[in-house]
């Protein structure tokens, strides 16, 4: 390959209900389009067959879109990175069908990127005339979304090893999930992230697993929030209308004890103190400010990612696929994508 050329890595991302795409040139961010899909909040959640065909809907234009706002154009990608996995499985298959398409109209190869992975990699995105302060290895990720809650431990771009994980529901699957018995709109996690700024985090006590190492669990936490609205309303049918914000700001806080507990236990076993943040839930700006407050009392060197490159996004794809081109890790037309992936793949 010709050392001297640019290296322009086109992004895919369609793991889920965000059509996404975007193109990095040497590690510089040129463009990241990002289309979602309204047609859920009806549902109260993410409809898969519903997602796919707004995929197949959105995709052609948000590329052109990212390519065009990179001045580039087609035949001058260098590789296109796609999310093979984990996700929706019909929203993925659009993505990587998309990929193929265009390696073979472009001779461009095709790499193929672990979501979860993706999500770490975030924070080495860099932007032309922005301040870059990358974690240095290794490091500790709290990668929390509406899939998944996790520790990782990072040792490298692409070394990466999974050492506490939820034993069932993610973080932000709590958030929407306890956001919609309020009768709070989907996705609810910004919803109550809102209410919260306006309530008392200490005017209701939920539960609290005690799940050993460094594991996560938040289906007692839902059990118990729903138990105490429903003796609440039984009292006043009122209630939830009349406590939203003081129930906002208590689940909020509970979930961010449960997170941050675990995460404390990690760095101090590990004696890591460079500590990241990742996915989804990051933008809340509870964790964000408990993150903050907790790394100045531990000495802790915190790096939390902008909000643009917290939710899912082609930027965290073409960054991670950047990488993986630097190392010659390609993919043939042979590729299908996994519903669930480890994050080692």
């Amino acid at each position: 390959m010709d050392k001297e050329r640019d290296i322009l890595i086109l992004g895919i991302e369609s793991s889920c209900d965000d059509t996404s795409a975007s193109v990095i040139k040497n590690g510089f961010l040129l463009s990241n389009i990002i289309a979602g899909q309204k047609v859920h909040e009806a549902y109260g959640g993410v409809v898969p067959e519903l997602a796919s065909r707004a995929h197949q809907q959105n995709i052609i234009p948000v590329v052109d879109q990212a390519i065009k706002q990179a001045v580039v154009k087609p035949e001058d990608i260098t590789a296109i990175a796609f999310t093979r996995g984990p996700g929706l499985l019909g929203s993925l298959l659009v993505g990587t069908s998309f990929a193929k398409g265009f390696s073979l109209a472009t001779g461009a190869p095709m790499i193929e990127i672990n979501h979860l992975q993706a999500h770490v990699l975030a924070h080495f995105i860099q932007e032309y005339d922005q301040p870059y302060d990358p974690p240095k290895f290794p490091f500790l990720c709290l990668l929390v979304s509406g899939g998944n809650s996790q520790i990782i431990l990072v040792k490298d771009y692409l070394d990466m090893e999974v050492i506490g994980q939820t034993i069932d529901d993610a973080a932000g699957e709590a958030f929407d999930k306890c956001a919609k018995v309020m009768g709070l709109p989907y996705p609810g996690g910004p919803f109550v992230d809102k209410l919260a700024k306006e309530g008392n985090p200490d005017a209701f006590k939920f539960s609290k697993p005690r799940i050993p190492n460094f594991d996560y669990s938040f289906s007692g936490l839902k059990t118990s929030f729903l138990y105490a609205l429903r003796d609440q309303l039984k009292e006043n049918e009122n209630f939830i209308e009349e406590r939203k914000a003081d129930l906002c700001a208590s689940l909020q806080k509970t979930i961010i004890d449960i997170l941050l507990d675990k995460l404390i236990k990690a760095a101090k076993e590990t004696g890591i103190r460079e500590i990241t943040v990742a996915g989804g839930v990051s933008a809340n700006s509870g964790l964000r400010n408990a993150l903050i407050e907790t790394a100045a009392k531990r000495h802790w060197k915190m790096h939390i990612p902008k909000f643009a490159f917290t939710t899912d996004n082609a930027a965290m794809i073409a960054m991670t696929g950047h990488y993986k081109y630097l190392k010659g890790e390609f993919i043939g037309m042979d590729a299908v994508p996994f519903a669930r992936m480890d994050i080692r793949v």
